[in-house]
């Protein structure tokens, strides 16, 4: 079998995505993105449940899911969706001292992306999370 594409490039794909996140958010580099990016997967991961996370994980490129895994503690309980403010709070409550995260951190993520994976299966999977995913993951018209 061949090594699929999306194995063969991943790196320059993730590339693509932080360049594309960085920019959404206004961001000067893209070491400020990573906290973000990191921030904003762990805090929507913090509200599924392992079968769920794992549904999510499948639609992500090979960097972004590993990164979406990383530092898992699934024993952890099922955080609930919260307000707009609560979230992003958390997003940037990770390495607080190196965190740049603007106010449309979540909105930047999401829609570099969707820019980067497969729309209708990020869709299908949304659809069958808790209420509050779909909206996590919205983003307003460009």
């Amino acid at each position: 079998m061949t090594l699929p594409f999306e194995y063969q490039n991943a790196s320059l794909e993730f590339e693509r995505f932080m360049l594309d996140a960085r920019e959404r958010a206004g961001l000067g580099t893209t070491n400020m993105t990573w906290n973000m990016v990191v921030g904003v997967l762990h805090t929507f991961r913090r509200r599924l449940s392992i079968e769920e996370a794992l549904r999510f994980a499948a639609v992500l490129p090979p960097v972004l899911r590993a990164l979406f895994i990383e530092n898992w503690e699934p024993d952890q309980p099922v955080a609930r969706f919260g307000t707009n403010d609560e979230l992003l709070a958390e997003v940037r409550s990770l390495r607080p001292e190196h965190n740049f995260s603007p106010p449309n951190a979540i909105q930047a993520v999401a829609g570099a992306l969707r820019k980067h994976v497969d729309v209708a299966a990020l869709e299908r999977v949304l659809s069958t999370l808790p209420a509050g995913a779909q909206r996590f993951w919205s983003v307003e018209a460009e």
